[in-house]
């Protein structure tokens, strides 16, 4: 599985991946109607407007989130409807794979599920990759590398817009850096991902400059820069 140049042109469903993830194959983690959508918040935080210069998008996301809710979104670059309000965030870059990537699966990972929650979550704490939750688990295959029985390593996948899968939630414990722990990983995802038909991408904070060099250094290549932000909802 490889992406050319075209394809990195013109897959647009990638300048929204949100939104094509939860009107496709995650509509049944989705919750809200018409122009707006948001992942359960047992999930994740994300959600997506069709559209974010439309008013009627951000009347549809207010009523998913409720009064004074929050909705973390990609790609909207301080855009909202009136009564909004954003509460924090950056800037980011997307990445996709390249036919540089060498997608293997790893025999020492395993797959993480429900048992595993409490481990991943602990994980996440002491790595902070990004947003996780209790049941984020379920948005595709988690894998993970164990150390006399104790999780240091894993990665997943997230966002899943059309053709596509986001790798995730890639983090190492510090005691287990230096290892290349989380190259073998993003290969495993990588192949898994390959496996179901579809193409990988990445997202990272501008400010992650060490996780961008390992994914640039894995194969991967950055598509565009975008913004992460915390909306808040009028009360």
């Amino acid at each position: 599985m490889s992406v050319s140049q075209p394809d990195l042109l013109l897959d647009d469903v990638l300048d929204n991946p949100v939104w094509s993830s939860l009107t496709g194959a995650h509509a049944s983690l989705s919750e809200g109607s018409g122009l707006a959508r948001r992942y359960r918040p047992d999930v994740s935080p994300f959600a997506a407007v069709a559209d974010p210069s439309s008013p009627q998008a951000w009347r549809d996301l207010a009523a998913a989130v409720g009064p004074g809710g929050t909705a973390l979104i990609t790609g909207a670059a301080g855009v909202c409807g009136d009564g909004w309000s954003v509460l924090g965030g950056g800037e980011g870059v997307q990445l996709v794979e390249t036919p540089r990537v060498a997608a293997a699966p790893d025999p020492e990972a395993v797959v993480l599920g429900a048992t595993d929650v409490p481990e991943m979550l602990d994980l996440v704490a002491r790595t902070e990759p990004g947003p996780f939750e209790k049941s984020t688990y379920t948005m595709g295959t988690y894998l993970g590398l164990r150390h006399e029985g104790r999780l240091v390593a894993m990665a997943g996948q997230r966002m899943h817009p059309d053709g596509w899968v986001e790798i995730s939630a890639v983090c190492t414990a510090p005691e287990a850096r230096g290892r290349g722990l989380a190259g073998r990983l993003v290969r495993a995802v990588t192949a898994d991902i390959h496996s179901r038909g579809c193409r990988a991408l990445m997202h990272a904070s501008v400010t992650n400059t060490s996780a961008i060099s390992v994914y640039l250094g894995l194969g991967f290549e950055q598509r565009r820069r975008t913004t992460f932000e915390m909306f808040r909802a009028p009360a």
